[in-house]
């Protein structure tokens, strides 16, 4: 591939987003005051804002600079119009609050879903979260833009998931590509038809040969990649064939030492800029490696996600932080130490919680306690084992063969 290209076509799309993002950091610093503080700490003057390049002074944003702004002016840390017209407000790990802007499919998934042939006749079985984290609304909001009818299912009882797809005909799917195999065996061993024909797939990776198996049961499958903060940011035209980009957003590939923009093709963090006047989220850093590539059609393409930047692990789909995981555990009285250790078998993520008790702890009354904790506060499931002691080393380790 030539750097040159790649150099190009960056250029042209910060280019054709120049006035947008201008604008909205003119406007967002009047409405926002956490955005004009932060422009002002940067020493940026909002009205000589001209294009993207004019905000590479400005530090990246990460999810621990958000939470401890959130903390000290809820709940959104003076980052979004107070004016603002919002439909509903969500909470993710940290915690984390995230707002539901006005107007039809603000997160831009339904380009994902038109990506796979969805429209007005399919029946979606749309398996995200619908409590409290945003992804379930993103595309209910998705699908509903584009017509099409949605069975909230959510995760969890496949049985009864599968009863209601084989009943209404579902035949889409969106949700993890894990879940999506747990369905089609559950379907399987149920006796159950599986109508399902095209699937949109994200929050973990898809190797190449869970895609195989799930293509025998699902003919179009296509991954995605988006963050709860910033929605869609690439999709699958085809397989394999890295990720389109969503239009009216910049995406940056940027040093992870100087944290400027990249124009080649070596890694660097995924850095959003939405030019969304009401909530201007700008240089905002997702944690997640990628670089860029041009696409069979000679386009900008991302690569796909290629690892994180910090210590965050993402664990069926939702981040399991090692700083959070302190925060909730800590507190317990007669736990001494814990490790989480992230695996994989048949395609679905494992995660364990092996733990040491203190002296005198009745081991099994602290695992209890911790399992109920792990899924209360950082909302998941874990297996807890109590063990003598633990090795050094990271607090989460993730073990994980993507191959």
């Amino acid at each position: 591939m030539h750097s040159h290209l790649v150099a190009d076509l960056v250029a042209e799309r910060a280019a054709g987003l120049d006035a947008a993002v201008a604008a909205a950091v003119r406007e967002g610093a009047a409405r926002a005051p956490g955005f004009a503080a932060r422009i002002a700490d940067a020493r940026i003057d909002p009205s000589g804002v001209r294009g993207c390049a004019d905000l590479d002074a400005l530090p990246i944003l990460t999810k621990d600079d958000m939470v401890t702004a959130q903390r000290s002016a809820p709940p959104f840390g003076g980052w979004v119009a107070p004016d603002a017209a919002l439909r509903r407000v969500f909470c993710s790990p940290g915690p984390l609050y995230e707002p539901q802007l006005a107007g039809a499919d603000p997160w831009r998934w339904s380009l994902a879903l038109r990506a796979i042939g969805m429209g007005p006749d399919d029946v979606l079985l749309n398996c995200f979260s619908y409590h409290l984290s945003p992804a379930g609304a993103m595309f209910e909001e998705a699908a509903s833009a584009i017509g099409a009818t949605t069975v909230p299912a959510g995760v969890g009882n496949l049985e009864l998931q599968v009863q209601t797809a084989a009943a209404v005909g579902a035949t889409a799917f969106t949700g993890l590509p894990s879940y999506l195999k747990a369905l089609i065996d559950k379907a399987a061993s149920s006796g159950l038809e599986w109508t399902v024909r095209r699937a949109l797939v994200t929050a973990e990776p898809l190797p190449d040969a869970l895609r195989s198996v799930l293509t025998e049961h699902v003919p179009t499958v296509r991954m995605a990649y988006g963050t709860a903060e910033a929605g869609l940011l690439g999709y699958e035209i085809g397989p394999n064939s890295g990720l389109a980009l969503p239009d009216g957003v910049l995406i940056q590939i940027c040093d992870l030492d100087t944290g400027l923009p990249r124009d080649d093709d070596q890694p660097g963090q995924v850095v959003v800029t939405l030019p969304r006047p009401e909530y201007p989220l700008t240089r905002f850093g997702t944690g997640d490696l990628s670089a860029w590539r041009v696409g069979p059609d000679g386009d900008l393409r991302l690569a796909g996600v290629l690892g994180r930047v910090g210590e965050a692990v993402k664990v069926r789909g939702m981040f399991l932080h090692p700083r959070q995981a302190a925060d909730a555990l800590g507190a317990l009285d007669g736990l001494a130490g814990y490790r989480f250790v992230v695996g994989r078998a048949e395609h679905r993520d494992t995660l364990r919680c092996e733990i040491v008790t203190a002296g005198g702890a009745d081991s099994a009354e602290i695992a209890t306690a911790v399992r109920e904790t792990v899924r209360a506060t950082l909302r998941l499931t874990a297996d807890v084992v109590p063990v003598r002691a633990l090795p050094d080393g990271p607090s989460v380790l993730d073990e994980r063969d993507w191959r």
